[in-house]
C-alpha cells in the first residue's frame, strides 16, 4: 500500500483508532463524560478525514476496499449519524451504572457500516457485515439487567447468526462457479446473464440477497424488526434504523446500479414481489401498533419497500433518488428515536402513544421533533420526506414500474393513518393525572435537545431546499455509473 492509499482509507483508520483510544481510556479510568467526548470527537475527525481522502479518490485499495466518491459520501453521512446517536445516548445513559462501553461498541459498529459501503470484495463484505452485527448484538442487550432488551438482542444474535450462514453459504456458490471472489466480477455475471444460465451462481445469488434481506428487514425476512426496535434502547434503535441499514442499501445499489435489472426476469420478480410485500405489510401491521418503537419498525419496513422501488428502475435518476430518500429517511429516523430518547428516564422507555398523549403542552421541543419526523416520514410537502418520495416516483415512472408506483401511492396513504394518529396524541388533551404537570424530562440534556433542534431544521431545509445536495448526489452516482 502506498501513502495515498492511507490517505483515501483515513476516515476508516480514524474511526478504527477511537475505537482504541476508547477502550484504553475505559480501562484506566472510567468517566462517563470522557467516553462520550472521545467518541464525539473521533467521529468528528473522521468526518474531516473525508476532505483529504476525497482529493485521493477515486482508487482501488487492496482487492478488498473501492474508495470513491459515492462510498465517501456515504461513510460520512454514516459517521454523522453515529455522532448523533452518540449525542442522544450521552443522556439516555445520564444515569446508568457502567456507561462507557456503548460508545465502543457504536465506533465498531459505525467502522463496520463504512466498510460494507467501499466493500469490493466478499471478504470485505463478511468482515463489515460481522464488525457491524456483533457489535449490535451487544449494543441490543446493553442494559442487562431490564428484560426486554435482552430478548431482543437474543432474538437479533440467533437470526443475524442464521442470516450469516445463508450468505455465506451463497458467497461458496458463487465463488464455486466463477472462481473469484470480486464483487465486480459478481456484477459483471449478473451483466452477462451467466446467472440465469448457471442455476449454482442463481442458488448463491438467492442466498446472499436473503442474508442482505435479513439485515435491511424487508419480508419475509422481517419479523425480527418490531421487537428488536421494541427491545432496544432508543439511541441504538435509532442506529439500527438508520446506519446499519443505509449501509446495506448503498452495497446494493453500487451493484445494481452498472445493470439494467429488466432484462433479468426472475431477479426483477423476486425485488418486486419483496418490496410489494414489505410496502404492504410494513403499513397495514403498523396500523395495529400502540407502540410507537414498534409502528417506527413496520414504517422502516415499508420505506426499504419505497428503497427499492428504485433499485429496480435503472439509471442516474434511480441512484441519485435513493441516496437522497435515504439521507431523508435518516435524519427522519434519527429525529424520531432521538425524541424517544430524550424524553426516556431512569431506563424506562417513553414508547407507548398514550405517553404522547399531550406531550406538547408539557414538552414543546420533543413534541415538535416527533411531529415534524411523523410528517416527513408521512411525505407531508415541506418535508425532506416528502422530497425524497416524489424522487422516488419520479425515478419509477421514468422506469415504467407502473404496479410498484401505484403500490406505493396507496400504501403511502395507509401510514397517513397511523402518522397522523400520533400527531394527534401528541396535540390532544393530557391525561388528568398530568393535566397540571410541567416537568421536563429527565434526559433534557443541552447537547440532546440541540441535536433535535438541528435534524428538525435539516429537515425542513432538504425538504424546502433540496439543490445543494442533489448537485452534490448527481456527482457521485455520475462517478458510480460512469
Amino acid at each position: 500500500m502506498s501513502p495515498v492509499d492511507f490517505i483515501a482509507i483515513a476516515p476508516l483508520i480514524v474511526t478504527a483508532a477511537t475505537a482504541v483510544v476508547v477502550m484504553l481510556a475505559i480501562a484506566i479510568h472510567r468517566a462517563h463524560a470522557l467516553a462520550a467526548g472521545l467518541c464525539c470527537a473521533g467521529l468528528a475527525a473522521a468526518m474531516l478525514s473525508i476532505g483529504p481522502a476525497w482529493s485521493a479518490s477515486p482508487r482501488q485499495v487492496t482487492a478488498l476496499l473501492i474508495v470513491d466518491h459515492y462510498g465517501l459520501f456515504y461513510i460520512a453521512l454514516l459517521l454523522a449519524g453515529s455522532l448523533v446517536v452518540a449525542i442522544f445516548a450521552h443522556g439516555y445513559q445520564k444515569h446508568a451504572t457502567h456507561p462507557e462501553e456503548l460508545y465502543l461498541l457504536l465506533l465498531l459498529a459505525a467502522l463496520g457500516s463504512a466498510v460494507l459501503v467501499v466493500s469490493s470484495h466478499f471478504i470485505s463484505l463478511f468482515l463489515g457485515l460481522e464488525i457491524l452485527s456483533v457489535a449490535l448484538y451487544a449494543l441490543i442487550a446493553y442494559p442487562r439487567l431490564r428484560q426486554e432488551p435482552v430478548e431482543a438482542g437474543i432474538k437479533y444474535l440467533v437470526l443475524g447468526s442464521a442470516s450469516a450462514g445463508f450468505l455465506l453459504f451463497g458467497m461458496a456458490l458463487v465463488y464455486a462457479q466463477l472462481g473469484t471472489m470480486t464483487l465486480a466480477r459478481l456484477a459483471s455475471a449478473l451483466a452477462s446473464g451467466i446467472v440465469t444460465a448457471d442455476p449454482v451462481i442463481a442458488l448463491g445469488v438467492a442466498l446472499m440477497l436473503t442474508g442482505v434481506g435479513f439485515k435491511l428487514g424487508v419480508v419475509p425476512f422481517h419479523m425480527w424488526a418490531p421487537d428488536v426496535y421494541e427491545g432496544a434502547p432508543a439511541p441504538v434503535g435509532a442506529f439500527i434504523a438508520t446506519v446499519s441499514k443505509a449501509s446495506m442499501v448503498a452495497l446494493l445499489f453500487r451493484y445494481f446500479a452498472g445493470i439494467n435489472i429488466s432484462n433479468y426476469r426472475s431477479l426483477l420478480v423476486a425485488l418486486s414481489v419483496i418490496a410489494i410485500a414489505s410496502m404492504f405489510a410494513g403499513n397495514l401491521l403498523a396500523l395495529l401498533q400502540t407502540n410507537l418503537k414498534r409502528i417506527l419498525a413496520y414504517s422502516s419496513i415499508s420505506h426499504l419497500g419505497y428503497v427499492l422501488v428504485a433499485i429496480q428502475a435503472p439509471g442516474r435518476a434511480a441512484a441519485e433518488a435513493a441516496a437522497y430518500y435515504l439521507a431523508a429517511y435518516m435524519i427522519t429516523l434519527l429525529l424520531a428515536f432521538g425524541a424517544i430518547a430524550v424524553l426516556s428516564k431512569d431506563g424506562k422507555e417513553m414508547d407507548r402513544l398514550e405517553d404522547y398523549r399531550g406531550l406538547f403542552w408539557r414538552n414543546p421541543l420533543p413534541a415538535a421533533a416527533l411531529t415534524a419526523a411523523m410528517l416527513s416520514l408521512a411525505g407531508i410537502p415541506l418535508t425532506a420526506g416528502f422530497i425524497g418520495k416524489f424522487y422516488i416516483v419520479a425515478a419509477g415512472v421514468e422506469a415504467a414500474l407502473w404496479p410498484l408506483v401505484i403500490v406505493l401511492v396507496i400504501t403511502s396513504v395507509i401510514g397517513l393513518f397511523y402518522y397522523l394518529r400520533v400527531v394527534v396524541a401528541i396535540y390532544g388533551d393530557p391525561p388528568r393525572s398530568d393535566s397540571t404537570g410541567s416537568s421536563q424530562p429527565a434526559n433534557s440534556a443541552p447537547t440532546g435537545r440541540l441535536a433535535l433542534s438541528a435534524l428538525m431544521l435539516a429537515l425542513i431545509v432538504l425538504g424546502v431546499y433540496p439543490g445543494p445536495l442533489m448537485n452534490v448526489l448527481r456527482s457521485v452516482t455520475a462517478e458510480l455509473l460512469h
